[in-house]
């Protein structure tokens, strides 16, 4: 349980979980560089194309000699197969889109955090039922803030994390603590397409270093 704890708790603690996939292994690893060296202890790379498991591999072995507190995750994981691919090459925790409760089974298994994504009340609940610490609400743009306002007191005690269209702004991201999430998901609105295909990593240094500010200060 020391690693499913231990992501839990920097995910509350960071209270933003970044996430990205590009293709080209070097961007993907000089993008997870900056994060790290912008402040980030824990960050989700997503299983969105044909690279992603030797990306992942890369970015897990660079963590290792370079990155040592980083916990590395992977998202968009639909299937068992899937899972335990990453699961092998070191995955730190495990996020989905979806709730896949044989997926949720071998992340148990490994000891490991399940963070599967729900839309609406009976997903939650099924979520809860196969274990989840965290829930994630996806997408988060789709339901807005109120939707976790209406329906926390449902689920006492659980724990939130609004992904899919977080806006990098200080009305958005309080709002979204305000509602009551413990954290929020941040992708393409932080690492951003153009970021990603002008390596304009400077700019995510910058930009990281304000979404981990603006977080704070809204939590």
């Amino acid at each position: 349980m020391k690693i499913k704890k231990a992501v839990l708790n920097s995910i509350l603690t960071q209270g933003m979980l970044p996430l990205f996939y590009y293709e080209d292994a070097d961007v993907s690893l000089q993008v997870t560089r900056t994060l790290y060296e912008a402040g980030v202890r824990v960050l989700e790379y997503t299983n969105r194309g044909k690279q992603a498991l030797e990306n992942f591999k890369l970015l897990k072995k660079a963590q290792q000699k370079e990155m040592p507190e980083l916990l590395l995750g992977i998202g968009t994981i639909k299937n068992v197969s899937e899972a335990e691919a990453f699961i092998d090459a070191g995955a730190d925790f495990i996020v989905c889109p979806i709730i896949n409760p044989e997926v949720a089974k071998v992340a148990h298994k490994h000891k490991l955090l399940w963070i599967p994504g729900c839309m609406t009340p009976t997903e939650i609940y099924m979520a809860q039922k196969n274990g989840a610490d965290l829930v994630k609400i996806f997408p988060a743009n789709i339901v807005g803030p109120a939707f976790i306002s209406s329906i926390r007191e449902l689920f006492p005690g659980q724990l939130f994390i609004p992904t899919g269209g977080v806006d990098l702004t200080a009305k958005n991201i309080s709002g979204w603590f305000h509602a009551g999430a413990c954290a929020v998901g941040m992708g393409s609105k932080l690492i951003t397409t153009e970021v990603l295909e002008k390596k304009l990593y400077q700019q995510l240094y910058t930009d990281t270093i304000k979404a981990l500010e603006l977080v704070k200060t809204a939590m």
